[in-house]
């Protein structure tokens, strides 16, 4: 997540030249330069026969593996796009991604300024073919940054990133684990987004909007970024964008008091420009139904005291201190997102 600038969309749509078109209606198009990171025919597998209750697929979310991941994609120093050891990051997921039979991986390549970006999209499907439309997305940004570090050089610089966003590109690779093994209850495809280049102004999320066919596949886009620091409440911004966006935001309401995941406050906030800089908002502002969870988008409050390592050298594992606000926030985009999927 970055700070608050304001960012106009469609100049931003526009800037990210280079990008590759994206899988629209399949994961392995005729389209071109999308890159396989594993063959797009699904490893057979044996999904569970009878679709568990959506209660119990939560309670497989595994808080353990969740820190493992954040640590190792903060071990690498930097996923800054600008930084050399980036690829670390881009072969870690790559690498956990491609192990989980059933899960089909692709790269979605795009440039700004000249920096290469890699968004990877995983795919899990129906065991009976995907619709071609009303997919449901959650996303996270993987890239990180430390420009808030006296004498920042993005190239040379440290930029751990764990909370900003090892948390919620954790729990992408969570629900990849657990999400294959419930094809059977699947009516619809999930895609699993891990976006590129948001410490760029949302400049990968923006480029794979604009590679997509018209209209876009996608009937949700649910975002989780930055959901592992608040020493006070197991609080939550829900961040939610123009009128088609209402229905998903409700919907994520109801399903924090459905399953009893105990996210208090979850605080709606309308989002109405690129100001708010996240990845659900090229989704959100182009009318298709998008929110995002943050820890805390805005100011200080009661429930919030200020993240005052985010953006800098230290934003490390230690600093990931409510781990119990980061299952929870990990509970609650998964529970919306099996419910629009079932």
């Amino acid at each position: 997540m970055v700070g608050r600038h304001l960012v106009v969309l469609a100049l931003l749509v526009a800037s990210c030249g280079g990008a590759t078109v994206a899988p629209a209606a399949s994961p392995s198009p005729a389209a071109v330069n999308v890159t396989p990171s594993v063959s797009p025919t699904p490893t057979p597998m044996s999904p569970t026969a009878t679709p568990r209750p959506i209660s119990t697929v939560l309670e497989r979310i595994d808080l353990a593996k969740l820190n493992d991941h954040m640590v190792a994609l903060a071990s690498f120093g930097s996923r800054d796009a600008r930084n050399p050891n980036h690829a670390k990051a881009v072969a870690y997921l790559k690498e956990q991604l491609g192990a989980i039979p059933g899960v089909v991986v692709q790269s979605h390549r795009a440039a700004y300024n000249g920096i290469p970006l890699e968004n990877i999209l995983a795919f899990i499907d129906p065991l009976t073919p995907a619709p071609p439309e009303g997919w449901v997305m959650i996303c996270a940004h993987y890239d990180s940054i430390s420009n808030r570090s006296p004498g920042w050089n993005p190239a040379t610089a440290v930029a751990p990133g764990a909370d900003d966003n090892g948390t919620g590109t954790a729990a992408l690779l969570e629900y990849a684990r657990i999400l294959a093994q419930e094809r059977a209850s699947l009516q619809q495809r999930i895609v699993l987004a891990f976006f590129d280049g948001e410490e760029l102004f949302f400049k990968g999320s923006a480029a794979y909007l604009g590679s997509l066919e018209s209209p876009p596949p996608y009937a949700a886009v649910i975002n989780i970024d930055m959901v592992g620091f608040n020493p006070l409440a197991d609080r939550l911004d829900l961040i939610w964008y123009t009128a088609a966006s209402v229905g998903l935001r409700d919907r994520m309401i109801a399903a924090n008091d459905r399953y009893q995941i105990g996210v208090s406050p979850l605080q709606p906030q309308l989002a109405t420009s690129g100001a708010t800089i996240l990845d659900a908002a090229p989704f959100g502002l182009a009318g298709i139904p998008a929110i995002a969870i943050v820890q805390r988008y805005g100011e200080n409050d009661a429930t919030f005291p200020g993240n005052y390592t985010f953006h800098t050298v230290n934003d490390t594992p230690d600093k990931v201190t409510n781990k119990r606000l980061w299952l929870k926030a990990a509970k609650l985009a998964l529970a919306t997102a099996l419910e629009l999927a079932r």
